[in-house]
């Protein structure tokens, strides 16, 4: 006679919860075992994240049940959910960026000596738990604001493990991690479900779904479409379930040889501080996808281009004229965009409205008060071209899905009309639905003629959208590959175990 399967660690009936009258979740069961990681799966708007504040506690149901452990639960916040044994990584970092890492882990609930805060204690507390997910590197007394997007995203591991959660709700949590930090929470994963530990695992990054998960529950319009066995379903079954179109369809055609123009940049041996001797040309009518580890220069290269850390040597010539772009404006006056990587830190402004922050860079560029009316009108008919949802051009910015804001700071520069357009992980933290809108609307700005520079860790999305891909190592150009190129080539070339290619 076989066992009984495991209580469930945790188990939701009929969940249900609405805005101002808005259904976002409507009936939703879903259960996790204890050592499970169980993933669930959605566009954004499908109702993961309020399904995960519920969870977490930051929401109460409208209507259903929660089961914790066996018991029925009514969590009053997150910190009645945290001591339940209830953590969370949030897609979004919230973390103190004047404080320390160890402060920052133990952030609410430090070790205490004599009443006073023992800083050593949790100083050593927080390298232990560093050195547990494999960070030995990561000095528990950096300031957090020093570090880089990757390092983050570790403090916010190490900040919900450092709760001793039987339960760990992962909302996106390689959004920000290069190739080899992913093996490190993979390996991590795998400890924790030694350890007994449930996962609630939210990604829109499919491998991870498949690597790591023993089911899978689909959402979609804030019900639950599925709950399937991973092993028993394919990646093309899971798109359909969550926008109703085939995994074939992701990536729009590339450019045909003849459809790419003259080069429009041309950076011979420039460099800074991050960058040396990088030569690369960029020409209309192309997407240049640059490939590379987190740290390779990728970043720089694009804020080099940008003005926000100039080059400071080489020749940069821009439709065959020399031109110096010493500052972010000067090369939006150039006709040069830039999408950067860190939406939250750096692309939007959360507590300003849709309108305000689709008209940042119009406002930037043209200080004169005349035309101000017609350039609203424009970024407005922008703001529908690339359709983005929302309650209104007037609502607050911070309110939109992860897709909607990358789709408002699209309408903000394509308000400038550029000629060059530098996308920095463009399709970071975003579901498959509207990756697959972001995908067509570059390949459309390429085909009218912009030259798009688009740099992605998602090696799936850097060989299905370039024309070109040029691959950064230590801060130069350490090769570039076809159309066509293998996942094995560009991961051969970012590690160096690979004779450079010629350029």
């Amino acid at each position: 006679m076989s066992d009984p399967p495991p209580t469930p660690l945790l188990t939701l009936r009929g969940i249900g919860k609405s805005f101002l009258g808005v259904r976002v979740l409507d009936g939703v069961d879903l259960d996790v075992a204890p050592g499970e990681v169980h993933a669930v799966v959605g566009e954004n708007g499908a109702g993961k994240s309020t399904l995960m504040k519920i969870v977490s506690g930051g929401y109460a149901p409208d209507g259903g049940t929660v089961e914790f452990a066996g018991e029925p639960r009514t969590f009053r916040g997150p910190r009645d959910a945290q001591r339940a044994g209830v953590g969370i990584i949030h897609q979004e970092f919230n973390l103190l960026p004047e404080r320390t890492v160890a402060e920052n882990v133990y952030l609410g609930h430090e070790p205490v000596r004599r009443g006073l805060v023992d800083r050593r204690e949790m100083l050593e507390r927080t390298r232990r738990l560093l050195d547990s997910i494999g960070e030995t590197a990561l000095p528990a007394d950096a300031r957090v604001g020093q570090l880089g997007v990757a390092q983050q995203q570790v403090v916010e591991i190490a900040k919900a493990l450092a709760l001793d959660a039987r339960l760990l709700i992962m909302d996106e949590p390689t959004a920000a991690l290069a190739d080899h930090e992913v093996e490190l929470l993979y390996g991590l994963v795998r400890r924790l479900q030694e350890r007994g530990i449930g996962l609630l695992y939210v990604s829109h990054r499919l491998k991870e779904v498949f690597d790591l998960s023993s089911r899978i529950t689909v959402l979609k319009d804030g019900r639950r479409v599925t709950t399937v066995d991973t092993a028993d379903t394919s990646a093309d079954e899971l798109v359909r379930h969550m926008v109703g179109r085939e995994l074939s369809s992701y990536y729009p055609d590339r450019a045909a040889p003849e459809d790419r123009g003259p080069v429009r940049l041309n950076l011979r041996d420039v460099g800074n501080r991050k960058l040396r001797d990088v030569n690369l040309q960029l020409r209309a009518g192309e997407v240049l996808g640059i490939g590379g580890l987190q740290g390779s220069g990728r970043s720089a290269l694009a804020r080099a281009i940008f003005g926000v850390s100039p080059f400071t040597t080489g020749d940069v010539t821009l439709d065959d004229r020399p031109v110096r772009l010493r500052s972010p404006r000067t090369a939006m006056r150039a006709g040069i965009a830039y999408v950067t990587e860190d939406r939250k830190g750096e692309g939007i402004v959360g507590r300003q409205s849709v309108l305000d922050n689709a008209l940042l860079a119009s406002r930037a560029v043209f200080a004169a008060r005349s035309g101000r009316a017609a350039r609203t009108v424009r970024v407005r008919e922008l703001l529908a071209a690339v359709e983005v949802r929302g309650a209104g051009d007037d609502q607050e910015i911070r309110f939109l899905s992860g897709g909607n804001q990358q789709k408002v700071v699209l309408a903000r520069w394509l308000a400038l009309n550029p000629r060059i357009l530098l996308f920095d992980e463009p399709t970071r933290g975003i579901d498959v639905g509207a990756k697959s809108a972001i995908h067509d609307l570059v390949r459309r700005l390429a085909r009218d003629g912009a030259a798009v520079l688009m740099i992605s860790s998602d090696l799936p999305e850097l060989l299905g959208m370039s024309d070109r891909i040029v691959v950064m190592r230590d801060g130069h150009v350490a090769g570039e590959l076809p159309a066509g190129a293998t996942e094995e080539e560009v991961v051969a070339l970012a590690v160096g175990t690979t004779r450079e290619m010629a350029q």
